[in-house]
């Protein structure tokens, strides 16, 4: 019952994904008290899931309404199962936090693709993969200066493939 991050939750037959919500920032307190909720009761809930970077909200995989609401039944936080099952479709890309391999380095020419410098042209000049952090240069700016962005806010463009060749 711990929350799934790279492979699809088993769909078992005829389960349904159902929303509850919780109180801000109580989302692991209401994941615990319902998963031991279900294993004591014995009910057909079959995942609990909380979404990264949603707040206010878990996902329960279960056999019925019925059940995802005995398992949420006099939890502290947990404020009620919405009314419609939630389509796996609708939630996917909140679940899977599949670690990609960058494939950035240093002296690549690149786009922002997100924050205020959306659409500039930048050079990078440091990249730092635990803190999935690249240090950009603009190259439209009179002044060099360095921006820390996050990796999934670049996009590169080109790369010098000279610096490839030395090596």
């Amino acid at each position: 019952m711990d929350e799934p991050h790279q492979e699809e939750p088993k769909k078992e037959e005829g389960s349904k994904i159902f929303a509850l919500r919780t109180t801000a920032n109580r989302e692991d307190q209401v994941m615990d008290f319902v998963s031991s909720n279900a294993k004591k009761r014995g009910l057909e809930v079959y995942a609990v899931i909380r979404p990264h970077g949603m707040r206010g909200y878990i996902f329960l995989e279960a056999g019925s309404k019925a059940d995802a609401e005995q398992a949420a039944f006099n939890v502290p936080y947990a404020r009620g199962i919405l009314d419609k099952p939630v389509e796996y479709a609708e939630i996917e890309h909140m679940l899977e936090q599949v670690k990609q391999e960058v494939n950035i380095q240093k002296g690549d020419i690149c786009e922002i693709i997100s924050g205020p410098f959306k659409r500039e042209k930048a050079k990078v000049t440091r990249v730092d993969k635990t803190k999935e952090d690249v240090v950009v240069e603009l190259l439209e700016a009179a002044v060099p200066i360095p921006i820390t962005v996050k990796l999934d806010a670049v996009k590169v463009i080109r790369r010098d493939t000279e610096d490839e060749k030395e090596e």
